[in-house]
């Protein structure tokens, strides 16, 4: 190949043909030839410590070869590149029970709306100065419950009741009803309570159920009035 068919080669693989510069046969590294990178003047190919060493079929096989082999490189790899590992799942958030605070109020309006009651997150704010109330969080509020200790005269210790508590419905079977009821009691205990109620709707019979599963027994009546 000439030297003009061989530096037309070399660009078209992305390579710059560098010529030696001894004209005197015999001498150095005459009639030899190398190969940088186009883009980066990185020495690729005919470059030894002491000039260069490539012949011009030696080039021009490199050139051929060279892009073949690459080419037939890459195409191998990516046949036998295997998939990587599955994405882990994201951990399940964990439950939390904690004291409500009046940044919860409209969270909690919504789940007491679920329930049929006509309240808004202004009303839960301000009652929420005078109730105790806890809630349960897993990535997000999900549940709450209302309780009262209250002194009474034909009990030797103090009533424990829970007057409201309410599961999202997304969230329901998970066990966190279950969860907010235990550490009610927890609470109820530790502040002298020998007895706990609960209120509930003689309507909600999966809520009767609920705690009848926790232990709970029917004992006595309700009567309301409204004033």
């Amino acid at each position: 190949m000439t030297d003009e068919e061989l530096r037309e080669l070399a660009e078209n693989r992305g390579c710059k043909l560098v010529k030696s510069r001894v004209r005197t046969p015999g001498r150095g590294d005459y009639g030899r030839f190398g190969l940088k990178d186009a883009s980066t003047g990185r020495e690729v190919f005919g470059f030894g410590k002491t000039g260069l060493t490539a012949t011009p079929e030696e080039i021009g096989a490199f050139l051929r070869g060279n892009a073949a082999a690459t080419w037939k490189t890459s195409v191998g790899s990516a046949k036998r590149a295997r998939p990587g590992p599955a994405p882990r799942p994201k951990p399940e958030p964990k439950l939390v029970l904690r004291d409500a605070k009046a940044a919860d109020a409209g969270a909690i309006a919504a789940l007491i709306v679920a329930l049929g009651y006509d309240v808004t997150a202004t009303d839960v704010r301000r009652r929420l100065r005078d109730v105790r109330a806890l809630v349960a969080e897993k990535g997000k509020l999900v549940g709450a419950l209302t309780m009262s200790v209250t002194a009474v005269l034909h009990r030797p210790r103090p009533v424990g009741r829970i007057s409201m508590m309410v599961v999202a419905e997304a969230a329901r079977g998970a066990g966190i009803g279950a969860a907010l009821v235990a550490e009610a009691e927890k609470r109820l205990k530790a502040a002298g309570c020998g007895l706990v109620e609960v209120t509930s709707n003689r309507k909600r019979l999966r809520a009767h159920a609920f705690y009848e599963r926790l232990g709970y027994e029917r004992t006595s009546y309700r009567f309301a009035k409204s004033l």
